[in-house]
């Protein structure tokens, strides 16, 4: 074959690289994102603070992300949802891929005061709630026990749970970026309604060494209408709450 004399090597470089990309497909997209805020940062003050929100949302969630693609590059890409019963046999996973359900998990449970304080469990979430804690006061009084810094040490979550038969609610601490989903985890799977994240990172500019004020407050922005929806997919599905990213 003769190359055109006329045409320049620039020319001939590019019509290379073109064909390349054709044989090769379009260049693969990141697997899992940071999803946006369905709120302002600033939208859950005085309870949660800007500077907070931000650093958590763009800088910590972003880390787990950048990670959970790092460690899953080259590999069939999977709802991070899906990732999350085996996640203790791989720790990139169990950590990052945690990391990244966790908090796309957290983001949408949470809502402005002037909306959320308009909101209230389900009575079918309602009716569970008092069958397994007596009320909803005693089950926020027994959260506040379990995500105290004597019950989750250093960094975890506290979560509310649908069990695995589907027919009560559990209460739970898990450490680091571990969740319910997780097997081996706890006794056995269950499945998250509500988590609250007790990493330092989540309360410290506004509230210090004041967990337990930070968990209090925090209910302030608990948006019941997700939670319930939370609850009817997990006890009709009986498995894990899809998250976006």
């Amino acid at each position: 074959m003769k190359i055109d004399s006329g045409a320049s090597r620039r020319d001939i470089l590019k019509k290379g690289a073109v064909f390349a990309a054709t044989v090769a497909g379009p260049a693969a997209a990141s697997a899992y994102v940071v999803p946006d805020l369905p709120y302002a940062f600033d939208a859950l003050e005085p309870y949660i603070d800007a500077p907070t929100m931000k650093i958590h949302h763009d800088k910590h969630h972003g880390t787990y992300v950048a990670n959970i693609n790092k460690a899953t590059e080259g590999k069939p890409e999977k709802p991070i949802l899906d990732l999350m019963a085996d996640a203790l046999e791989a720790t990139p996973v169990r950590n990052s891929g945690g990391g990244h359900y966790n908090h796309a998990f957290f983001w949408e449970e949470m809502a402005p005061f002037s909306q959320a304080s308009k909101t209230k469990p389900s009575a079918a979430l309602e009716a569970m709630i008092n069958k397994s804690f007596g009320s909803l006061d005693e089950m926020k009084s027994i959260f506040a026990a379990k995500a105290a810094p004597g019950a989750v040490f250093g960094s975890g979550w506290v979560w509310v749970c649908v069990n695995k038969k589907g027919d009560a609610l559990d209460i739970v601490g898990t450490p680091n970026q571990d969740n319910p989903l997780m097997k081996g985890v706890l006794g056995e799977v269950a499945f998250p309604i509500i988590g609250l994240d007790v990493w330092e990172h989540a309360y410290y500019l506004n509230y210090q060494n004041r967990r337990p004020e930070y968990v209090d407050n925090w209910w302030n922005v608990v948006n019941w209408d997700k939670v319930n929806s939370n609850f009817d997919y997990v006890t009709k599905n009986h498995s894990g709450v899809p998250v976006k990213g």
